[in-house]
């Protein structure tokens, strides 16, 4: 590894202690979004990527950190969503000496994104481009992917294992640190907002599960971290209350859905109506920055209600099919 001034770090970069530095990943060019995490230990290892168009930043802030191109041993993503694995196929060249890292049901789309950017299209029409540009596949002989647990080396002793956390996303792993008990939680956890610090749900369709998604929850309290990282945004030294927190308002959010469903059957827009109305007075309201890009674009109430209405319409027709009698 190259040397490197802390002193001298961009405003990209923020030193968190145990030789772990957030990297603000500018998602479409706006601070405070979209965060990634070098380890940079005996075999340096970056924890999310961001979005392809948010590559170059990643790499010049790694540069920075002294790391070269050769010296980025890992890439390791929680899932394969565009805002947290859309630069894996840029990094992947930048650095060609990384191996990659996924969970099994993830692993396909880094090798070949092309069905994953249709869905993302579909899902996100002209802001699309904006976004997360173009997400490149990156060679399968460098994939390695991760089941239920798994594990990377750090070096020097030091290692990250890998925990399935489902409930946001099939492809979802949790990591945590061995050496200064941060878990990385991807979006596992929800949303965290440092201005209020608040957390709120993170339910998108097609794979939001209430149940797998507290069950996650369960395991990040049992795995006892010293600190969570959130992709958005940053840290948090309160574990055990925002676990609860976050079980807490995935709950209510799922309620208050049912509760809209009850009254219009398949009504998104009245459903999404009544949630932002209801939820509007349990958060706090977030500065005015201007920006057309906030974090509300990747996990707003639209979003989260259209996850929520997914899943419950999945269970009615699961247990339509087991009261079924066989033929």
């Amino acid at each position: 590894m190259d040397n490197y001034s802390p002193a001298g770090l961009p405003d990209t970069v923020t030193p968190l202690g145990g030789e772990v530095y957030e990297i603000d990943t500018r998602l479409a060019g706006y601070d405070g979004i979209t965060a990634g995490y070098l380890i940079r230990s005996d075999r340096p290892c970056l924890v999310e990527t961001g979005t392809s168009t948010s590559a170059p930043v990643v790499r010049d802030s790694l540069h920075a950190l002294g790391i070269g191109p050769g010296d980025l041993a890992t890439i390791v993503v929680t899932h394969i969503h565009l805002d947290h694995a859309g630069g894996v196929g840029d990094l992947a060249a930048m650095f060609p000496s990384a191996e990659i890292v996924v969970h099994q049901k993830g692993a396909r789309h880094l090798a070949d994104p092309s069905r994953l950017m249709r869905s993302a299209r579909t899902v996100w029409g002209d802001r699309m481009e904006l976004l997360f540009g173009e997400m490149l596949p990156t060679e399968a002989a460098r994939i390695r992917a991760v089941d239920e647990t798994g594990e990377v080396d750090l070096g020097g002793g030091r290692s990250l294992s890998s925990h399935y956390s489902p409930g946001h996303a099939k492809h979802h792993v949790g990591l945590i640190d061995s050496h200064t008990g941060d878990l990385y939680v991807g979006d596992a956890v929800g949303v965290y907002l440092p201005a209020t610090g608040e957390v709120r749900p993170a339910t998108p369709p097609p794979d939001f599960d209430l149940d797998a998604s507290l069950a996650s929850l369960r395991l990040f309290h049992a795995l006892a971290p010293q600190r969570l990282l959130f992709a958005h945004y940053g840290p948090v030294d309160a574990v055990p209350d925002t676990l609860d927190r976050s079980a807490e308002e995935l709950r209510v959010w799922v309620d208050l859905v049912r509760e809209a469903r009850g009254q219009r059957a398949g009504d998104l827009d009245h459903a999404v109506a009544m949630v932002r109305e209801k939820v509007d007075e349990r958060y706090r309201p977030l500065p005015d920055t201007g920006d057309d890009v906030t974090i509300d674009t990747l996990a707003g109430v639209e979003g989260n209600v259209t996850g929520i209405m997914h899943w419950l319409d999945r269970l009615e027709q699961e247990r339509g099919q087991d009261r079924t009698p066989p033929a």
